[in-house]
This record gives structure tokens, C-alpha cells and sequence, in this order.
């Protein structure tokens, strides 16, 4: 599901908690959300059908049921093995613990992602966990169709769309200089993408008030270009952790990816919504800075060829503590000191606060969200005042 450096996907669906995006010409567009149930009695806000209308009406409701979610589909494997050529077309991208393909599923372009489950799962539950799941319907989720089970491997479909992973967006390894978020905005439009995506799969769709992600990451995130103007951000791999089990497994044997995996995640491997928020953070210090969340460096003081450890987290409390123009410096150079001082610092500190080492010190998504939205905005004053174009012309192709 989440892909290789040129092909992605995502889905479309529009948020229910329009309160909380910004409101400006580069926020996107937010639906209403919309009821299902509808009632006969006058009393009430109803509709009435009658002979004269029913055309109408009849049209009405097919309008509206092509605009609700979609129910998601338990495919047969056969239906798997045959879209993927018996898992031997070529993959999309492949690791230790996944593999996915892209393909057509029933008509539709869909990536299908393979991952084993750390937990036994019947046809009954994973069936049932779907239903849940499936009634997200937010801008930055891209959306899960459905899902297969084979032994001990879930198999996931999700939506389709191409444009590139947020890493590869940020480091372009054939062109360092080049990257397809030039702007300060086009970065904020990310982050507020994410942190209102984030919240939702928290708060909003209705499973519970502990629902984690889990993989949060720049390789798990998707910049897709609306109309070669606009871009998006959207969260992959929404769902997989909760339908394979890492949610709910206990091992001895933590998986994870380094750099994003709090530290209390790494001791216990107890994953909570606060491992989401520190994973966040980081994402964000990669977005300010362009630079991995760990790397090693020959240093130059060690001699005889010695790597050190830098991590983004580290150099950005440097940045802060030296104040002045230690941010700036930090901030990623190809902005080209373009950017609201004030903003970039307020952000750096925001997202240190998410990674902060105790849990408890870290912030709600909901609050994250707020904050992000209101620097957000201030950033578009800032672009507004400063005669700073906002639209601009948008490629993914190879520089």
C-alpha cells in the first residue's frame, strides 16, 4: 500500500470535521456529512415521496448512495492470485514483513498489500473489523476496500493513486538540490493534512478512543498532486495494524522502523495513540528540516573513516537552545530562508513537544491538529504580505 518512489495511492473521501480545516484558498474542500436514515413523518426533517416526485427522489438517493462509503469486500483469494498473476507480477515494493501489487480487483486500480497476521484471525472477526474500519471517510485516509485471508497472511486492497512518497518528495537521491515541496506553504499544506488525518483516525470515525495507526512514517505517506496545483497528503497503510494483530500482540520482539518508534514503544512494545504523536513529530522535523530522522556521518573529528550517529530530533533541540538564528539554520536550506521565522520556530517546538521521552508530556492529536491549523494559517498572512505565490506548477517526473 504504500509504494514505490513513483507510484502511489490514496483515496478521495471528503472529512465530517470540517470545523477543523483550515479556511483558506489551499485548504481542500470539506463535505457535510450525510445521514442514511431517513424518516416519513412530517414532524420531523423527512422526506415524503410522492408519485409526482418519485423520479426525482429515485435519482436523489442513487446520487447519494454513489457519494456514501463503500461496504468493504471480503474477496475470495482466487480473485487475489488471478489480479497479481499468482503473486508473480512484478511488485510494487517489497520488505522483510510485506509485499504489495498493483493491479485490477473488480474494476478498480487497487494496490494489494500482503502482511502477515501476528494473530490467528477468523473469516467472522476480520469481517467485522472491516465494517468498522470502512466507515472512515476523510481526505488524508486513503481508503481500504477489502481484504483476504490465506493461512497466516492478510491480504489488504487499497485505492490507487499515483504520486510519490513524502521521503521521496523530501530527498530526491538522483537530485539532492531538487525537491516537489519548494515552499514553506507547500509543507504546511502537508502537515495540516496530516495532523487532521492523524486526529480523525484518533477521535473521529467512531471506532474508539484507542485507536492507533502504527505505521506512521514519511515512506508511509503520500504527496499526490490535485490538478498539478494542489497537493495533497494522505496516510497509507490505515487499518493494517489493527486487522494483523500488532495492535493487540505481546512480543518479546519489537518491530518497527528506526528513527519513528518512541522510546517506551521500543522497551515494551506496547503500542499506543502517544507512539502515533511521537511518530508525528518526526515526520514533522523531516517536513521543517528535509533530513532523515537518523543517519550516520563520517565525523570529522573521529579520523580513520568513524560514522556518527545524527538524529533529526537531537539537532533540532541544538537549534532551539541556541536560539536566534539556530532555527534558521536548520530549516531545510532549499526554502531558501523563504518562510515565517516565528512560524518555523513555533513548529520545531511543537514538534519536539510530540516527541517528548515521557508520553505524558506529549500533546493530543487534537490539539496538535488545532495548533497546526493556526500556524497554518498564519503562514498564508505571512505568503499574502510578503507577495509569496501561492499556486504554482506541480511534477513528479524525474529532474
Amino acid at each position: 500500500m504504500c509504494w514505490t518512489k513513483k507510484s502511489t495511492q490514496a483515496i478521495e473521501p471528503k472529512s465530517p470535521n470540517k470545523s477543523r480545516t483550515p479556511k483558506s484558498s489551499s485548504s481542500f474542500p470539506v463535505a457535510e456529512p450525510y445521514s442514511t436514515t431517513f424518516s416519513a413523518n412530517e414532524n420531523n426533517s423527512s422526506y415524503n415521496f410522492s408519485s409526482k416526485s418519485s423520479t426525482s427522489s429515485i435519482a436523489s438517493l442513487k446520487s447519494l448512495k454513489s457519494s456514501l462509503p463503500e461496504n468493504p469486500i471480503i474477496y475470495d483469494m482466487s480473485e487475489i492470485r488471478s489480479a497479481t498473476a499468482n503473486f508473480l507480477a512484478r511488485r510494487l515494493s517489497s520488505s522483510s514483513t510485506s509485499s504489495s501489487w498493483r493491479c485490477s480487483l473488480r474494476g478498480k486500480d487497487v494496490v494489494v498489500f500482503q502482511r502477515k497476521s501476528r494473530l490467528p484471525i477468523s473469516l467472522a472477526d476480520l469481517q467485522h473489523r472491516l465494517a468498522q474500519i470502512s466507515k472512515s471517510n476523510h481526505t488524508s485516509i486513503i481508503k481500504l476496500l477489502g481484504a483476504s485471508l490465506s493461512g497466516s497472511y492478510v491480504y489488504l486492497v487499497y485505492e490507487f493513486v499515483a504520486g510519490a512518497t513524502l521521503a521521496d518528495c523530501l530527498r530526491n537521491p538522483k537530485n539532492p538540490n531538487y525537491t516537489v515541496l519548494p515552499t514553506w506553504l507547500s509543507r504546511m499544506q502537508v502537515a495540516t493534512d496530516l495532523a487532521h488525518g492523524l486526529d480523525y483516525i484518533h477521535h473521529s470515525f467512531g471506532l474508539n478512543s484507542t485507536f492507533v495507526h502504527n505505521h506512521i512514517k514519511s515512506s508511509s505517506i503520500i504527496v499526490s498532486d490535485q490538478e498539478h496545483v494542489v497537493l495533497n497528503a494522505k496516510i497509507c497503510h490505515f487499518g493494517t495494524a489493527d486487522l494483523c494483530g500488532e495492535n493487540h500482540a505481546r512480543s518479546t520482539k519489537v518491530e518497527g522502523t528506526r528513527g519513528y518508534m518512541a522510546p517506551e514503544f521500543q522497551l515494551s512494545g506496547t503500542v499506543t495513540q502517544k507512539c502515533d504523536v511521537y511518530a508525528f513529530g518526526v515526520v514533522l522535523l523531516e517536513l521543517i528540516s528535509g533530513e532523515e530522522p537518523l543517519k550516520y556521518m563520517m565525523d570529522d573529528n573521529g579520523g580513520d573513516g568513524v560514522y556518527r550517529r545524527v538524529s533529526a530530533i537531537e539537532t533540532a533541540r541544538e537549534a532551539i537552545r541556541i536560539g536566534g538564528g539556530g532555527v534558521r539554520r536548520w530549516v531545510d536550506r532549499r526554502l531558501k530562508d523563504s518562510f515565517p521565522m516565528d512560524v518555523a520556530e513555533k513548529m520545531v517546538m511543537l514538534a519536539l513537544e510530540c516527541v517528548a521521552e515521557d508520553p505524558d508530556r506529549r500533546p493530543d492529536m487534537g490539539r496538535v491538529a488545532g495548533l497546526v491549523s493556526k500556524l497554518f494559517l498564519e503562514s498564508q498572512s505571512w505568503a499574502e504580505k510578503m507577495g509569496v505565490p501561492v499556486d504554482m506548477s506541480i511534477t513528479f517526473g524525474p529532474r
